[in-house]
Formats: C-alpha cells, structure tokens, sequence
C-alpha cells in the first residue's frame, strides 16, 4: 500500500483507555481504506520506526502528546491529526467522538491543514553546540532553583534588545502562546500568524513586558548571570539541558511547519470560550 494511505497511530498509554481508543481508531482508518498501525508508549520510544513510510500520524493522547509527535513529523512534512484523551487539549482538537469528520473532510480536501510555525533551537557554549532540536510550543530558559533569578540578554536579529533579570524568559509560538505563555501574562496569538512571543517570567521589573515579534527574525538569549543558581533549557517541555554563564541559546524559525489536521473555522476562538472560558461580560 502506497504512503499517501499509511498512518501510524501514536498511542500515550499514560491516558485513560488509549490502547481501546487506538484499535478503535485502527478500525475505523482500515473501514476508509487505509492500512494503520500502532505505536504505544508510556515513555520516551526507545525503538524508532521508519516515520517516513507514513503519509499521516494520529496523536492520541493529549497536547504534550502531539508535541511529542511533531517533534518526529514536522521534519519531515507528516500531517498529524491530533485527538484529544486527556483534560484541556487545546492544541488537540478532535476528540473520539469528532475526529472521523475532520479526517473525512480533509479527505475530500473540505479541510486544508493548519500550517504552524516550528521554531529551531541550538544552544552553545564557547561555540561548541550543546543541544540542538525544535519545537512546536515553546522554549524556555529559566532559573534552575527555585524563587532565583537569572540575568539574560536579549538579542534580536544579532541586536541586543535588553538585559532581563527574571525566572526566566519564554520564547513561543503562536501554538504555544495559550500554554505557559498564557500563564505567565503573556497574549494568546492565533496559531496560524507567524510570529514570535518572548515572555519573562516573574521579571525584576515591571517594565518587562511580553514582546510579539515576527516569525523571520531570530532571537538569542545570552547567559549573564546565574550567582546562586544554575540555568536550564527546556524544550517543548520535555527536554531540559542544563545551561551556565555565558552559554547562547539561539532560536529561529524552523524551515518547515507543522501540518496539524484539526477542525477548520473558528476552533480556536471556541477553544478560547469553552477551555478557558474567554465569554466576555454578559452584563456588559
């Protein structure tokens, strides 16, 4: 069977009935005529398969899961259709009961997919590459203590912006501005604009603000200072290196997005409603 029709279905068994959830997926993506297989884990796949042979990835689990996934697909150009088992899934929009429709109208090409920047991340020290990869939600680099602030310079397009002393700051794409972004004061940005948010986390000063940047510049982030506390990366949430004085994390958009396959129209302003609960004033 040809690529355009093999999906492999990337299962999180740390969610409730997964493994129920991806034979049901399994059938009913072999009822379409596709042939699908099943990838289950509970932790970091210590057994790669040959992603490429696949002309679609079904995430099911929940948004760290479809980060994870993007991780192994947005290189190479893989449609992912996220489907949402866990509690918010704002990213992972379909859910078991809705996402047969979204796969059908994509199908029948009533769906385009949604183009979301990646961003490419190295870090160096003493320009030797310490870590390299990309992300789908966000970067951060942060204090590794805790209530210990780190000092940062801020460069845009090689200009040095400003020195931050802060928990940290946050480097995120319009996908992951609804995540710790979000939490930490920053705006959600609709996921299709190809932008940059950088965000400080509890800053010294209240004259540090969120910053929206456009997608083609790239940023750095100098190591200035770390006194009582060591520094770290983390990306996407689930890889953390550790950083010290004078280490550089540069970040830039990745030269390929990924294609999520997710309900068209105005999902994401009814995520904003229904998950976080952005009605308005009904006095108003």
């Amino acid at each position: 069977m040809s690529k355009s029709k093999s999906a492999l279905i990337f299962a999180n068994l740390n969610k409730n009935d997964a493994g129920h959830a991806a034979q049901i997926v399994q059938a009913q993506l072999g009822d379409r005529g596709w042939r699908a297989e099943v990838l289950a884990f509970h932790g970091p796949i210590s057994e790669y398969p040959d992603f490429s042979q696949y002309g679609l990835l079904v995430s099911l689990g929940g948004d760290g899961t479809l980060l994870y996934a993007a991780s192994f697909a947005g290189p190479l150009g893989i449609p992912i259709l996220p489907i949402n088992l866990g509690t918010l899934g704002f990213i992972a929009a379909n859910k078991m009961d809705t996402w047969a429709a979204t796969f059908d109208g994509w199908q029948d090409r009533a769906i385009e997919v949604s183009k979301r920047l990646m961003l490419k991340v190295q870090a160096y020290r003493k320009n030797k590459i310490l870590y390299k990869g990309i992300a789908l939600n966000d970067i951060v680099v942060s204090s590794e203590g805790n209530a210990r602030m780190i000092r940062m310079c801020l460069y845009v397009n090689k200009e040095c912006f400003g020195h931050y002393r802060a928990d940290g700051l946050i480097v995120s794409t319009p996908t992951g501005s609804t995540a710790y972004n979000l939490a930490a004061g920053g705006p959600a940005v609709h996921p299709e604009i190809s932008a940059l948010i950088i965000n400080p986390i509890c800053p010294f000063t209240l004259a540090s603000r969120p910053l929206v940047i456009p997608g083609t510049l790239a940023v750095e982030i100098a190591i200035d200072e770390t006194k009582k506390t060591g520094a770290l990366l983390t990306v996407d949430g689930h890889e953390m290196i550790s950083l010290e004085r004078d280490d550089v994390v540069k970040i830039e958009k990745y030269k390929k997005p990924a294609l999520l396959v997710v309900p068209s129209g105005n999902a994401f302003f009814s995520a904003l409603r229904t998950k976080l609960g952005w009605s308005g004033d009904s006095d108003a």
